[in-house]
Order: C-alpha cells, then sequence, then structure tokens
C-alpha cells in the first residue's frame, strides 16, 4: 500500500512537472545528457556485455563524492570477485564523468530514475547477483525490485546526517517495511549505525569510513603543471568551495599575501556550473587570476610562470584531491556557510594543515575526530583569515598540525577490507539458496 500510494505521488510530480522537465532538456545540456536511460532505455554497451555471462554486480554511487569514496572498493570488489562483472551507475553528470574516468566508460551508466518500469527495464537486463548501494541512496522502487527477484541489497559507507536525520525519523514507520529487507548495512559510525537502526535496517555493523582508504592513484595533471609553473611560491589550497565562500577567501586573500607574499591561491568550487560565476567574481574583484583549463594539453612553458599573489580557478573534475598536495595550507569549504562542510580527509592524506569553517555536519565524525588530535582548526568567517595566516606564519605548528592530521588518517584505515569481506558474506548466502527456475527473470 505505502509503495503505491508513493507511485501515485511520484508519477503525478512528474506529469505536473513535465512542461518544466522538458523545457531544461531542450535547453541545457546537463539535464539532456542520459535523459532515456534514466528513463529506463538500457544502453546498447551493457546488454552486449550480457555475453560475457558473468553474473553482475551493480554499485550505485550517486555523485562525484560517492565515487571517490567508492574507487578503492571498485579495485577491491573486481580483485576478490572475479567471478563477477561490477558495473557502476552515477545520478549527476559530474558522477559520471568522474567514473567513467576512474573505472571505464563501457561499465559505467546513468542510474535510472525510480519509476517502476524504468527500474525493471535496469534489472531485467541486467540480472543482477547483488545491488551495493553507497550512503543512503534508498528508493522503494528499485529496493522493491530487488526483493522481488530475490537480489540482495547491501549498504556501504552508510550515514545518516544531522541534516537528514529529522526527515528520515518523520517517517520512519514508512521507510521501516522497506529497509527492514537489507542483506546488510555498513555504517561509517556507531552514531549512523544507531540512527540506521532505528530506521528499521537490519544486520547493522560499523565498518568505518571508505573514504579513510582511498589515495589518490596518480599525480593529476594540474599538480605538474602548478609545479612547474609556481616554482619556489607557496599555495593555498581551497577546495570544495560554495557561493559566499569564494568572496570570503578574496576578502582574506591581500591579508593572506600580507603575510607572505609569495603565495598563489587555488580555488576549486564545489559545483562545476558555478565556475562561470566564480570566474566573474574572480574578474569583478580586480585579483590577477587563470583558468585551470586553459591549460589542457599544453605544458608549462606555454603558458609562463605563475606571478606571486595570483589565484588559479580550477575549474576541471576530479583534480583537487591531488592538488591538495601542493596545499602548504588547505581551506575545505562548505563549512563557513550552513552546507554541511565536505570532506577534510583530502589534504588529510598528504598532512597538509586544515582549516575549516564551523558547519561540517556531513562530516562530523571525521571532523570531530580531527579535532580531538588537534589537527583542524575550525573559523568562522570572521576568524577565517586569521586561521589561515597563523598557519602560514607559524610552519613549526603548521606542519606538525598536519602530521596528525595525517596520523588520523592512516588510522582509520580498513574500511574497504572489511566492506568487502561482509559483501562476500552476502554473496555466499546467496550461493547457499536453492536455485528456483526463472528466478531472477522478469
Amino acid at each position: 500500500m505505502i509503495l503505491f500510494l508513493y507511485n501515485v505521488a511520484l508519477i503525478a510530480a512528474l506529469v505536473a512537472g513535465a512542461p518544466w522537465w522538458l523545457w531544461r532538456v531542450a535547453t541545457t545540456e546537463k539535464y539532456r545528457e542520459g535523459f532515456w536511460e534514466r528513463l529506463g532505455r538500457v544502453p546498447r554497451r551493457l546488454k552486449r556485455l550480457a555475453e560475457d555471462y558473468r553474473p553482475v554486480i551493480w554499485l550505485h554511487a550517486v555523485s562525484v563524492g560517492e565515487v571517490l569514496a567508492v574507487s578503492r572498493l571498485v579495485e577491491e570488489i573486481g580483485a576478490a570477485f572475479p567471478g563477477y562483472r561490477l558495473l557502476i551507475s552515477t545520478t549527476t553528470r559530474t558522477g559520471q564523468a568522474l567514473a567513467r574516468e576512474r573505472f571505464g566508460a563501457e561499465r559505467v551508466f546513468y542510474c535510472p530514475l525510480d519509476l517502476p518500469w524504468a527500474v525493471k527495464a535496469y534489472l531485467h537486463a541486467l540480472q543482477p547477483a547483488m545491488l551495493v548501494l553507497a550512503e543512503t541512496e534508498f528508493w522503494p522502487n528499485l529496493l522493491n525490485g530487488c526483493y522481488q527477484r530475490g537480489v540482495p541489497v547491501a549498504v556501504v559507507n552508510a550515514r545518516i546526517s544531522d541534516r537528514s536525520w529529522p526527515r528520515y525519523r518523520m517517517l520512519r514507520a514508512l521507510w521501516r517495511p522497506i529497509l527492514s529487507r537489507l542483506s546488510r548495512v555498513l555504517a561509517q559510525s556507531e552514531l549512523d549505525a544507531e540512527r540506521l537502526r532505528a530506521l528499521g535496517c537490519g544486520s547493522v555493523s560499523v565498518s568505518g569510513n571508505l573514504k579513510f582508504d582511498v589515495r589518490v592513484p596518480r599525480e593529476a595533471e594540474a599538480v605538474r603543471l602548478l609545479k612547474l609553473a609556481g616554482a619556489g611560491l607557496r599555495f593555498v589550497v581551497a577546495g570544495s568551495t560554495l557561493e559566499n565562500e569564494e568572496a570570503t577567501l578574496l576578502e582574506a586573500w591581500p591579508r593572506l599575501l600580507v603575510s607572505d607574499a609569495k603565495l598563489i591561491m587555488v580555488m576549486a568550487p564545489r559545483h562545476p556550473e558555478r565556475f562561470g560565476a566564480v570566474a566573474a567574481l574572480l574578474e569583478a574583484s580586480g585579483a590577477a587570476w587563470v583558468r585551470r583549463s586553459e591549460w589542457k594539453g599544453t605544458s608549462a612553458g606555454e603558458f609562463g610562470p605563475l606571478r606571486p599573489g595570483q589565484v588559479v580557478l580550477l575549474d576541471t573534475i576530479g583534480e583537487l584531491a591531488s592538488v591538495y598536495s601542493l596545499a602548504s595550507v588547505a581551506f575545505v569549504g562548505g563549512s563557513v556557510v550552513e552546507a554541511g562542510g565536505h570532506n577534510p580527509l583530502e589534504p588529510a592524506q598528504f598532512g597538509v594543515p586544515i582549516v575549516m569553517g564551523p558547519h561540517y555536519a556531513n562530516f562530523r565524525a571525521i571532523t570531530e575526530d580531527l579535532r580531538t588530535h588537534d589537527a583542524v582548526r575550525i573559523a568562522g568567517r570572521e576568524e577565517l583569515a586569521n586561521a589561515l595566516v597563523e598557519l602560514l606564519t607559524n610552519e613549526h605548528e603548521a606542519r606538525a598540525m598536519g602530521e596528525r592530521a595525517r596520523r588520523v588518517f592512516e588510522a582509520q584505515a580498513g574500511a574497504t577490507a572489511r566492506s568487502v569481506e561482509a559483501l562476500r558474506s552476502v554473496l555466499n548466502i546467496v550461493a547457499e539458496k536453492p536455485v528456483v527456475a526463472g528466478a531472477g527473470r522478469a
């Protein structure tokens, strides 16, 4: 009954919003890409993979953050289960681009919208032996379709953020029948595990955060170019910034340059659709700046050295994690504005001292762990410049703080191995079930 009401509401919303969506599809490439895939047309490349005859593990990672988080897990699943094909879906365009780059375009696709016919088309075509969801991407029709076909569903790196928890808790009576049938749920922290159990999830255990296991696979091209063009200069890397944070950083920039005239700031907006707006902000600010995308396919000698005081707009996808390795100090965005913060582990793995704003609910467990070890500075909008200047001028403390961050990162490793073993147990359980003729087919 709950699923029926959900589908009625979903289809009503789809019909009501159809004119707007059709207009966006017609006028915006972001909405047009993958449109028919999302509605249930399975790409031919996935159908051709059926000739492989190996059973499929379907892993879903929503966007860039989730793709990065599961990148090590994807490698380990491939090594641990050679008798299976691993296919990866994403929801966002940026996540799709990064997943294709990391995992190969032939096995990456857009996740269908949670419409009964779209979900059915993919489950029929892929006939997965297991569905693995990254974090808490719970869609009722997708989960129900798996349950009806006897497909086990595991959740890795599961979390319920402070922002999401009130909404989930209010609707827990509706979620319980759906989530109670999950085969295995691997939570990032004990708090996440408690919240997931309260929602009715079964077989919940704490495996840790997959992001502690992620290592930059190779040096990004941007790092090589910045090293050459910025030889002898120091870098402040401001990553995953959101609206109003770039303006705050630009206001603080003259003070940072007073503390050290040989600075370059690398500014990496969180969302690609804001690259143009941030470029306009930089132009209006009067600061000397350059786009990273203008260097594509060039050598440092072609565009000349960077000048002290310049700002580099990192308007590319997938390079930020590697660029953090250059930083004398890093600011992790989404935290000065009330957006929940972004991942401080990316600079921590390089032993870089970290500054964040006070709004880090999305990464509370990680950030609190860093705070406990004095491995991060928390500063509001007014204190941000002081915090950055302090770390730039006190290099001994900055190095010690960065090393503490690196130790926190290293101490938390192991979530990937625990996740692989949990998935192995799910597959073994499935293998022990008696085979029913026609099971898994529409």
